[in-house]
């Protein structure tokens, strides 16, 4: 299960929270309020996070919203469904970074699509003993994310949860009409390219999974410094969605195919080979994996490939480049300040999915992502 942890506004108050506390031992507080009823809470949702938009006919408040679609574009249409239990826990959360990781895992999406934010839905079951002030709460993580990219909040549901909390996001985007980036278009030949680091959230959540007494216990015997552990609780809780460099990618028909990395590496890897009918190959060795991430690993006794490999929820993007344009896309990558990597090539079907370690040999990637089980 993925577990998330207070937001905090600053590095301080990151530093603070993780190396005092963990919101393992600060839950979610019950606090005594007027019950919550549905149509008072979207008036107050509409009145505090609601606003006009340039073709925004109707937004919140009404059966539909209604938007005038700019002429020759393409609609991009994703969605998420969180739920308490699985994708969160309200006694080790706060709701805060539940909405800011909703909206930065939506946003991700699009950016893989080379798309532009623009609307947003939200729909909530709200469980008893929630109060406006969690709502609330939720919400402002949500446009947290979303601020920098001008989304807007247009409109969404809730109801009444027998169970636990369930959020529902919805996220409209565009993109000229015929120039979108999709995950099918990889070809034989191509280079394989990933943006930032990988396996940076992956070790920051095991690292807020210690027990508290084991934390004091490994630093003193590991020496993992303090500020390799900010780095990586801070990409954990507060990652960002690459929308420049997939809108770069796609407006300049430098990408052939492209995914974002939520599931990890390997698995992401898999569900763009298999839409393009390609196999690939992965160099270990030119794998993007931060000092600190390596810190990590040598600290804890784990492998920092397998941390890139498994680790979900960098929202980095994976994307694939024609061999004419490997100069191209590392020179503008450098003059706009983008952090791009060549990790490998694609390969014939039949060659599948296969990493060549330090040894030079390939041999078949294991896929170790996060996959839901249903059963």
């Amino acid at each position: 299960m993925h577990r998330s942890y207070p937001p905090c506004s600053d590095e301080s108050q990151i530093l603070a929270s993780i190396t005092l506390r963990t919101s393992l031992e600060q839950p979610v507080a019950k606090q005594t309020e007027q019950p919550l009823t549905e149509f008072s809470l979207i008036r107050a949702i509409a009145r505090r996070f609601g606003r006009d938009a340039r073709r925004l006919i109707k937004g919140i408040g009404d059966d539909a919203a209604v938007i005038t679609p700019p002429p020759s574009v393409w609609w991009h249409v994703t969605t998420d469904l969180l739920t308490e239990g699985v994708h969160f826990d309200l006694t080790t959360a706060d709701p805060y970074t539940v909405g800011y990781r909703a909206a930065i895992a939506n946003l991700s999406d699009l950016a893989a699509m080379g798309a532009t934010p623009r609307y947003l839905f939200v729909a909530l079951a709200i469980p008893r003993g929630f109060t406006s002030q969690h709502i609330f709460s939720l919400y402002d993580g949500l446009m947290e994310g979303c601020r920098n990219h001008r989304v807007v909040l247009i409109g969404g549901d809730t109801s009444v949860s027998r169970g636990g909390l369930f959020v529902s996001i919805t996220l409209m985007g565009t993109s000229a009409a015929g120039q979108a980036l999709f995950r099918h278009g990889a070809t034989i030949g191509d280079h394989i390219y990933v943006t930032g680091t990988l396996g940076d959230s992956q070790a920051g959540l095991q690292l807020l999974n210690e027990p508290r007494s084991f934390r004091a216990t490994s630093q003193r015997k590991w020496s993992l410094s303090a500020k390799d552990r900010q780095f990586l609780i801070k990409r954990h809780l507060r990652p960002s969605a690459r929308l420049r460099e997939g809108q770069w990618l796609n407006g300049k028909n430098l990408a052939t195919a492209a995914i974002d990395l939520s599931d990890g590496l390997s698995g992401d890897l898999q569900h763009l080979c298999e839409e393009s009918g390609v196999g690939a190959e992965i160099d270990s060795g030119a794998l993007p994996i931060s000092a600190a991430c390596r810190a990590y690993a040598a600290a804890y006794g784990v492998s920092p490939v397998d941390l890139a490999l498994k680790g979900g929820e960098d929202y980095e993007l994976l994307f694939t480049v024609s061999p004419s344009q490997q100069t191209t896309i590392e020179r503008q990558a450098r003059r706009r300040g983008f952090q791009v990597t060549r990790i490998g090539v694609i390969r014939p079907r039949q060659f599948g999915i296969q990493i060549t370690q330090a040894s030079g040999f390939p041999r078949p990637m294991p896929i170790t992502s996060y996959e839901h089980r249903f059963s």
